[in-house]
């Protein structure tokens, strides 16, 4: 695993950017990028429990490590979603179980600096470098809107 660190200054209050990032009509808009028809599942919660799906009964299943309001959101992820079947023990899992997933928003001139730091395999790291600066884009775009 190596960490990843992709950012983006957005024209906008960190508490819309929040809003944007976990709202139940927001998150599918920006988060498309990786896999149209994408969706989360949780309570928002410390510790609780998120499914992540790619809306064909696949995805990742995550805990929420920590959570700050307006400020940081992490996450664990523990194992995948295969036709609505959660994986935590396969071995193709545990290579990558444990790894995390970090947003940081900081108040900068008024906007927001937000910041995503990934534990990201090899196998993985070229499709997130291509995909994590147009999912960003949107999330801009949606946090920039009237």
């Amino acid at each position: 695993m190596e960490k990843h660190q992709f950012q983006i200054l957005i024209n906008a209050p960190r508490e819309k950017v929040w809003e944007i990032l976990w709202g139940k009509d927001t998150y599918p808009q920006w988060i498309a990028p990786f896999s149209p028809g994408s969706n989360v599942f949780t309570d928002w919660k410390k510790g609780s429990k998120v499914i992540f799906g790619d809306g064909s009964g696949d995805g990742m299943v995550s805990r929420i490590a920590e959570t700050i309001p307006n400020e940081f959101m992490s996450f664990e992820h523990l194992g995948e979603v295969k036709d609505g079947v959660e994986d935590t023990e396969s071995e193709k899992v545990k290579a990558w179980a444990g790894s995390h997933e970090n947003y940081t928003l900081k108040t900068v001139n008024g906007g927001t600096d937000v910041t995503v730091d990934m534990d990201i395999s090899e196998e993985y790291a070229e499709m997130f470098k291509n995909i994590w600066p147009n999912a960003l884009a949107v999330l801009k775009e949606l946090a920039e809107k009237g």
